[in-house]
C-alpha cells in the first residue's frame, strides 16, 4: 500500500524522464534520503557490523549448494530430477 501523499509511481517516472530525479538543485537523492535497509545473504559478519552501526539489517543464512563444489552439486542436481 502507498502512504497518502508519497509520490505515484507515475510521479516518479515523470521526474526521472524530466532529469529531475537527481538534479542536485532538487536536494538529495531519494535514493539517500533515508537510512538503508538492508538485506543480508551469507556472511553473518556483515550484518552484525551494519547492525552495530545502527542499520536495519535482516540476515539470509546461506551457503553455495554442496559447499561451493561444482561435481558435487552437479550430481546432487540429477538426484532431484
Amino acid at each position: 500500500m502507498i502512504p497518502m501523499g508519497a509520490p505515484s509511481m507515475a510521479d516518479e517516472a515523470k521526474t526521472v524522464a524530466d532529469g529531475q530525479a537527481d538534479d542536485p538543485a532538487n536536494g538529495p537523492p531519494r535514493l539517500l534520503a533515508q537510512p538503508p535497509k538492508v538485506i543480508n545473504v551469507g556472511l553473518e559478519r556483515f550484518a552484525e557490523g551494519l547492525a552495530a552501526q545502527g542499520f536495519a539489517v535482516q540476515h539470509v543464512q546461506w551457503s553455495p549448494p554442496a559447499g561451493g563444489d561444482a561435481r558435487l552439486a552437479e550430481l546432487l542436481s540429477k538426484l532431484g530430477s
